[in-house]
């Protein structure tokens, strides 16, 4: 509103001067006067108090704390963000630690597999070389195994035919027994042939067998075969082993002790190797009769034979090939029926049997294995 519509028009000093002079106003109209005018001077106070430069500056005034809160709010908002932020960047730091330890472990897994794959490429690549070279060579090789399974099955049918011979011939002499008087002079002089042939190794007697034992150790020692025939020697024979089966071939003539080697695989060697020349020599005639007081013993013996031999399990039994015992009764029953069979028992003793029985003795071919004396010792102090 304009203040100058509540003024009410001062009068000049001109129209006082004109109404003076003629005319004189009443106290009454005075006082009216001065009451108006209080009343205008009222108000144009109270006029003034509600002007609109109060409101604008209340306006301000709220405007004023409006912003003021508006600040407060933003940099509380700040604060907010800043504290964000802050917390942003340490979970950032934390990911970017996790991340580098991940991509070290991963680092680290892959350079071991890259050196395994490395170790694994080597492998193949000598297994390679090898299959190469064995290529070149398989040929041989295959020809060489064919070669053995055809001459261990070439023996086996030429052991079986001998067995069925003999068969026939013991079936062929029982429609021969009646002609008592010539018959027990027959038996007498087979029996007593090969105990004198066996008897007696000494080259004064029997100069070609000496001959063909000496050839046989040479033989063993120098040319070895390791893919010979069953019952040929099949190991490295050398000096140490051929010195004690020569003392026992031509010194102690086939009946004697020799002292153990240390290990029974040393001693089945040397009984190995005397089977071996003994069976070229007599053919299927000879009967290996191994004793020893224990089946784990026994199987040593079976294994060690096996091996040094070439023969396999068909070759051990009662009846044929070698036999096991653990009792020197049973060793004697079996050598006196084989002695009885016109064929050639040849007893082995273990260097575990500290008492050997006399009735074993009595057989022209036995092979035992002293103990070492200093075992021998200790053994009594055991006790």
């Amino acid at each position: 509103m304009n203040t100058e519509e509540y003024q009410t028009p001062q009068p000049n000093d001109d129209s006082l001067a004109q109404t003076t002079p003629q005319e004189s106003v009443p106290e009454s109209i005075e006082q009216e006067d001065n009451s108006s005018v209080d009343q205008v001077e009222a108000s144009s106070e109270n006029s003034i108090v509600h002007s609109p430069e109060a409101d604008s500056q209340q306006s301000s005034d709220n405007t004023k704390d409006e912003l003021e809160q508006a600040v407060i709010q933003l940099q509380q908002q700040k604060q907010d963000l800043i504290e964000e932020i802050s917390t942003l960047q340490a979970e950032l730091k934390q990911s970017q630690k996790s991340m580098g330890k991940m991509m070290q472990e991963a680092l680290s897994q892959l350079e071991q597999r890259k050196q395994a794959l490395q170790i694994a490429v080597e492998q193949l690549e000598r297994r390679q070389e090898r299959v190469r070279n064995e290529m070149k060579t398989s040929f041989a090789g295959v020809s060489q195994d064919l070669a053995i399974r055809v001459q261990g099955f070439k023996d086996y049918l030429t052991g079986s035919l001998q067995d069925l011979a003999a068969a026939v011939e013991q079936l062929e002499l029982v429609p021969q027994a009646p002609p008592e008087p010539v018959n027990p002079t027959v038996k007498v002089s087979k029996s007593r042939e090969p105990q004198s042939e066996i008897i007696q190794f000494a080259p004064a007697q029997f100069e070609e067998t000496a001959k063909k034992i000496r050839y046989f150790i040479d033989k063993y020692r120098s040319q070895p075969d390791y893919y010979g025939p069953p019952w040929q020697l099949r190991r490295t024979f050398e000096a140490v082993h051929a010195e004690p089966a020569s003392n026992w071939f031509f010194q102690q003539g086939g009946r004697g002790a020799l002292q153990t080697m240390g290990s029974r695989l040393q001693n089945t060697l040397i009984a190995s190797a005397i089977v071996s020349i003994l069976y070229q020599l007599y053919g299927n005639r000879l009967r290996p009769l191994v004793l020893a007081n224990s089946p784990e013993k026994l199987g040593d013996w079976r294994r060690g034979l096996q091996d040094c031999l070439g023969i396999g399990r068909q070759d051990f039994g009662p009846e044929r090939g070698v036999a096991l015992f653990e009792r020197p009764e049973a060793v004697t029953q079996k050598a006196e029926r084989l002695q009885k069979a016109r064929q050639m028992p040849l007893i082995i003793i273990d260097d575990s049997e500290l008492e050997v029985s006399l009735s074993l003795l009595q057989f022209p071919l036995w092979l035992a294995f002293a103990p070492d004396p200093k075992m021998m010792r200790s053994f009594d102090h055991d006790f």
